[in-house]
């Protein structure tokens, strides 16, 4: 490869150019600065990205100036482009994270340039994807151009998310550390809620798991279980405990059994680092990781979720506060459809019953505007701090009651209320019982 600025390789893009930036813990930062300092010689350049951790804002939502230059159109909103969303200056397009790749290999999101954050190349000129694997290697092999951070500090992870060093039509040598998610020790709350998925949860079990620490606490619960597989999303440090302690061997995965499998990994860099050339993880794009069909296999997939709020039928909004955007469907449906269809499977929606603020979190209807991400017919187990429910086949009113059981004991009477309002006689015999 032949190595130049970022400010050079950023030349690749023209106006009215459609441009996919890698996400997750591995967003080519440097060359995103580099576009944003191109601002007064372009307009109309298309931006798709995805699930993004990041260290600071994405540079092209650095002035509002910047609106007709970076249409932003964003696949799974984070904290890099929250606020520009909400603020209008630019929006995002729903979607199942495992259907994004076929909008890119269909041609209805059509791209021209891919940038990337990859690792050094190997003995045979191969670049790893590092922690981001999921919609890029779609997103390279859709667009005309690549442009790559090739970045001593990415890890080269095993699987299919390679790029050969002759495909990259720039390439910037960086060393610049993937960002550090470590995550702090359980709240009492998560623990509690932790413990409570743990005990559904079957020796055996394939999971799939999420960020953050109410995962985190899950993971920490399942130390006892024997012979748990992974078949997820991300892979985290949570989940790299579980390996080391034994318990996650994958030996009874009918889908590479063995092995564990994830699209991404995010987390500490104690997790990055031993992924590094790790024969027991393989990562592979989302189209493969997330389709139902791949995932039912599996026996006993387990699923576990987070919501921002829940109505009394089971609804789950996990993409928006009302109408205002945070994030996106991602993989949650995927999943939940998934695991739902395998043999002994279940799936969890697991969430604090209070927000920080103090409102609950179970509510009689959802605010208006709040997008629904799992339908109330997918919904299984729902688990908070005070206990776990499961709605599977149950009526409108035996969800409300199973659902207020578990809401803060100071919220229950307001909630008793409204499903009394909303489901009249119904609910009222169960009260009664």
């Amino acid at each position: 490869m032949k190595y130049v600025s970022a400010d050079e390789a950023v030349k690749l893009i023209n106006s009215g150019d459609a441009v996919f930036f890698q996400g997750d813990a591995a967003v080519p930062e440097l060359i995103q600065e580099a576009l944003a300092r191109r601002a007064h010689e372009l307009k109309d350049v298309q931006i798709y990205s995805g699930f993004n951790i990041t260290s600071k804002p994405a540079a092209f939502t650095a002035d509002p100036a910047y609106k007709d230059v970076f249409i932003v159109n964003s696949l799974f909103p984070a904290p890099d482009i929250r606020k520009w969303i909400n603020d209008g200056w630019g929006s995002m397009i729903p979607s199942f994270l495992g259907e994004v790749p076929g909008l890119f290999r269909r041609k209805e999101l059509p791209l021209d340039v891919t940038v990337i954050n990859c690792s050094l190349p190997d003995e045979n000129g191969y670049c790893s994807y590092g922690v981001a694997g999921d919609i890029t290697v779609s997103a390279v092999e859709c667009a005309s151009r690549i442009i790559a951070q090739v970045n001593k500090s990415v890890p080269y992870l095993y699987g299919e998310c390679l790029i050969h060093e002759s495909k990259i039509d720039a390439a910037v040598l960086c060393d610049v550390p993937c960002v550090d998610m470590k995550i702090g020790e359980p709240s009492p709350i998560e623990e509690a809620i932790g413990r409570y998925i743990a005990a559904e949860i079957p020796d055996g079990a394939c999971l799939q798991i999420g960020v953050g620490g109410i995962p985190n606490a899950t993971m920490n619960a399942l130390k006892d279980h024997k012979h748990l597989g992974l078949h997820t999303e991300a892979m985290t440090d949570g989940a790299y405990r579980l390996m080391e302690l034994g318990v996650l061997d994958n030996s009874l995965k009918k889908v590479h059994p063995g092995v564990g499998t994830a699209s991404f990994c995010i987390g500490s860099k104690d997790v990055y680092k031993a992924m590094h050339k790790n024969p027991s993880v393989r990562f592979y794009d989302c189209a493969y990781t997330n389709d139902p069909f791949i995932i039912r296999q599996n026996p006993k997939a387990c699923a576990i979720n987070s919501a921002i709020e829940v109505d009394l039928t089971g609804q789950i909004c996990a993409d928006s506060i009302g109408e205002r955007i945070y994030s996106s469907i991602g993989g949650q449906h995927d999943f939940m459809y998934g695991c739902s269809l395998s043999e002994g499977g279940k799936t969890f929606i697991a969430l604090q019953s209070r927000t920080n603020r103090g409102e609950s979190k179970i509510v009689p209807t959802l605010k208006v505007g709040a997008g629904v991400v799992t339908t109330r017919f997918q919904t299984q187990y729902v688990a908070t701090e005070w206990g776990i429910v499961y709605l599977r086949n149950k009526n409108l009113a035996q969800r409300a009651k199973a659902l207020i059981s578990i809401a803060h004991p100071d919220d229950r009477e307001a909630l008793e209320k409204a499903a009394c309002k909303r489901f009249g006689y119904s609910f009222l015999r169960l009260k009664e019982e």
